[in-house]
């Protein structure tokens, strides 16, 4: 018999990009913040660095969470760029993502995400790291120079968004896109399966966000 206790989607992000980014899709999650020390976690392969601390994030958040009348879930998710040989995370001030954005431009790096999707209810859980080839622009120095300044790319993995004012700076990229936004809507719906849940469960019916016509004259 399937379960009927409607679904809640806690994200356990203070990234306003990976909240638009399942509104978008039809998804209103509630967001807790995990308060990581990101800084804990030390690897030389991007791909475990991201996923343990998704993984850290969501036990962070499943520990603050109450019984209620819902079935929760909860997602943690974690990003990083693998480029020439290092993992970046977030730039440690202008003057590093400047530095960043000289030795990129022209160049091509890989944005590793990492997902860790728990069911609170059931104590199962579901992770994976989803991977996309950026190719950056050849950028000139007086834009890097007003990119910086605009304070985006000091406040993301990598030091630079697609969703964002640094959207004109990437050339093309191999992958899905919205695993450079944080998030990877394709990897989160094969999450759910994991769990035998279906996305289409976590869509929003909200009757107040129904557009309703209205005959001229």
């Amino acid at each position: 018999m399937p379960n009927l206790m409607p679904l809640r989607l806690v994200l356990a992000s203070a990234s306003p990009a990976r909240r638009k980014l399942l509104q978008a899709a039809g998804i209103e999650p509630d967001v807790l913040v995990s308060g990581v020390d990101e800084s804990q976690v030390v690897s030389d392969r991007a791909e475990e660095l991201c996923l343990e601390l998704a993984r850290l994030k969501a036990e962070a958040v499943l520990d603050r969470l109450r019984d209620g009348d819902e079935r929760t879930l909860v997602i943690g998710c974690d990003s990083v760029l693998g480029f020439d040989g290092e993992i970046l995370g977030k730039p440690a001030d202008a003057a590093d993502a400047t530095d960043r954005w000289r030795r990129m431009r022209g160049r091509s790096g890989v944005l590793h995400t990492g997902h860790c999707l728990i069911d609170v209810a059931a104590g199962r859980r579901s992770e994976a790291v989803a991977s996309t080839v950026v190719h950056f622009a050849s950028v000139s120095d007086e834009e890097i120079a007003a990119y910086v300044g605009t304070g985006e790319p000091l406040a993301v993995a990598g030091a630079f968004t697609i969703d964002g004012i640094g959207g004109p700076f990437l050339e093309r990229i191999e992958g899905d896109p919205s695993t450079v936004v944080g998030l990877s809507l394709p990897l989160l719906r094969r999450l759910l399966a994991d769990l035998d849940l279906s996305i289409v469960d976590l869509w929003t019916k909200d009757e107040s966000n129904v557009q309703v016509g209205h005959p001229l004259g």
